[in-house]
């Protein structure tokens, strides 16, 4: 497997990250609603230059990653997207057993958070992250061209 593109990774992420920078692109910011629950530094940021960020974020890096440019430094970006929406929207307001924690580790909130998708799209991040973009990608394409 090792030089492979794991094109079912990538598609899958790419489909699920840009849809989900298309929505923020066509929708209204509810960042304001969440603002104290981003960690630091991004509480400190306005809630709008949040959205924006997150937006962006959402919209390129996983078109970097389809077409295998920079996919170290998209996935690194997306990676840090998910963190924080992890502790901003995903992860349970109070708990206080690893088995409440655990509770939350869910697709569906049912009061215990849903942390469960994010942490498989971290997971699929890390494989883009250590393994890199492989042979079929703009990023091999530039080093056989000596770029």
């Amino acid at each position: 497997m090792a030089g492979r593109y794991p094109i079912a990774i990538v598609a899958g992420l790419g489909w699920e990250f840009f849809e989900a920078g298309v929505e923020k692109w066509q929708g209204e910011n509810w960042f304001v609603q969440i603002q104290a629950n981003f960690p630091w530094p991004f509480q400190l940021f306005p809630a709008s230059l949040n959205w924006q960020l997150s937006m962006w974020i959402e919209l390129i890096a996983p078109v970097l990653i389809v077409l295998g440019l920079g996919t170290r430094l998209a996935s690194l970006s997306l990676m840090a997207l998910t963190v924080v929406a992890i502790a901003a929207v995903h992860w349970p307001a109070e708990w206080s057993t690893l088995a409440e924690l655990a509770m939350g580790y869910s697709i569906s909130d049912k009061g215990y958070g849903n942390y469960k998708l994010p942490l498989i799209y971290l997971v699929a991040l890390f494989l883009l992250l250590f393994k890199g973009a492989g042979q079929l990608s703009l990023d091999a394409l530039l080093r056989k061209r000596g770029c």
